[in-house]
């Protein structure tokens, strides 16, 4: 391409992306004032849409598939990037969930008098035009659609190139819903184009319009994104996560909670990385649960007494225990106990899903207590870090931050709030 033409293009582009910002813009402010069974019906008639559209992106999403295929795709990636007939009504169901969750806008976190009479309360209210940054999972696209109606919000929705004909087909289905039910098509739109370009243009606001976004991808993208972004951030980082087995732990569980948290699905962001195991207990549990792992095909990388337990067992490096692997591998030592687990946790853990694995009371409330995680469990598989599990019906993502929100990005957390102040007439002296 020509520097002319090249030219032509980028004016092209950035023209498209500051019409998509008006439009949601203005959307939004259709959409603070519908009410609740406007957007019910709404994503009512998207998951009807998901439903007739099954075929057309059951076909998209091959087309991905075979193209990443071609570009050598980790069988972690696929999982990531598959779907199937099951998965799209899946996505369906969980739209309807949505909808039948209760509205959080025009609710009240609180509401108090004052001695002079003025009455307050802290109302919910939508936070706007919400554009969502995304790589390899289309789901997003539903998710992010159906929690952002249901919360009262705009979006603009940029998939990356791997997924981008598995959104649109997704998206397409969501605008004809939104059409059926009469509601702006600025509601929710997509970026058709895999062009980076625009990506800068998101994380530039769109002339103002923009007042969130959402990364949801590898540390690359997050990095990016909160490097130049010009407006909030509401980040999702990588996950690594824990399952510490106490020396209390009962086998059994421990041994169904860990190879659960880990191989259940070994590409999504709760899925377990490393295992850590009391040293006071590794006669009875080390050997047992490394030997589970290696026997349901994970590769399992340890430090030397790990190793000892079998000879399959490779050596653990440092990094291992920084890594989120997303793929059948799990990263095994032994602590010094619960503190000696908080204290791993804290300095290689990115503060998003951890668990414990124990019948002692005193030591799951303290894991509980002092990890600064955004989900902890006791006794329960990491892979319930999922907005749906929590009763959600659908997320963007976990945060794991500490400012907003943190765990699953449901609908409540897309809002915001005002204070509404009613007097009689009161004045200040």
């Amino acid at each position: 391409m020509n520097a002319t033409l090249k030219e032509s293009a980028d004016a092209g582009l950035a023209q498209t992306m500051q019409e998509m910002g008006a439009a949601a813009r203005a959307a939004a402010r259709d959409l603070a004032s519908m009410s609740s069974e406007q957007k019910a019906k709404a994503l009512d008639a998207i998951a009807t849409e998901l439903r007739i559209g099954a075929g057309e992106i059951l076909s998209a999403n091959a087309r991905d598939i075979a193209l990443a295929l071609t570009q050598g795709a980790t069988p972690a990636f696929i999982d990531r990037l598959a779907l199937t007939s099951n998965a799209i009504e899946a996505m369906a169901a969980g739209v309807e969930a949505v909808a039948k969750l209760e509205d959080p806008i025009g609710t009240s976190d609180a509401e108090w008098a004052r001695p002079n009479g003025l009455k307050i309360a802290r109302v919910r209210v939508p936070i706007g035009v919400i554009a969502i940054i995304y790589e390899s999972r289309p789901n997003v696209t539903i998710d992010a659609a159906a929690l952002c109606l249901k919360s009262g919000n705009a979006a603009i929705l940029r998939c990356g190139s791997e997924a981008l004909n598995s959104a649109l087909a997704i998206h397409a289905c969501v605008a004809k819903g939104l059409l059926r039910a009469g509601l702006p098509a600025g509601c929710v739109q997509i970026v058709a184009t895999s062009d980076r370009a625009a990506v800068g243009h998101m994380l530039a606001g769109l002339d103002g319009t923009v007042d969130l976004i959402v990364p949801r991808g590898g540390k690359s993208l997050v990095a990016r994104v909160q490097k130049e972004a010009r407006v909030p951030v509401l980040a999702h980082l990588d996950g690594n996560c824990h399952v510490y087995v106490d020396k209390s732990a009962e086998p059994a569980k421990a041994k169904a909670i860990v190879l659960n948290a880990k191989m259940r699905r070994v590409s999504v962001c709760g899925a377990a990385e490393t295992m850590l195991v009391d040293r006071a207990g590794a006669a009875t549990h080390l050997k047992p649960l490394v030997q589970a792992l290696l026997d349901a095909g994970c590769e399992v990388r340890g430090d030397a007494p790990t190793q000892s337990v079998d000879a399959r067992v490779k050596p653990a490096i440092e990094d291992d225990w920084y890594t989120e692997y997303l793929d059948a591998i799990m990263a095994v030592r032994l602590v010094d106990g619960v503190a000696g687990a908080i204290a791993h946790i804290a300095k290689y853990g990115s503060a998003h899903t951890d668990a414990i694995v124990s019948e002692d009371a005193t030591a799951t409330e303290k894991f509980l207590k002092e990890v600064d995680s955004a989900i902890v469990l006791a006794n329960a598989s990491t892979q319930f870090a999922d907005g749906a599990e929590f009763g959600f019906g659908a997320e963007i993502g976990i945060a794991t931050g500490r400012l907003h929100a943190r765990g699953p990005v449901g609908a409540r957390e897309l809002t915001t709030y005002k204070y509404v102040v009613r007097g009689d007439g009161q004045v200040r002296s």
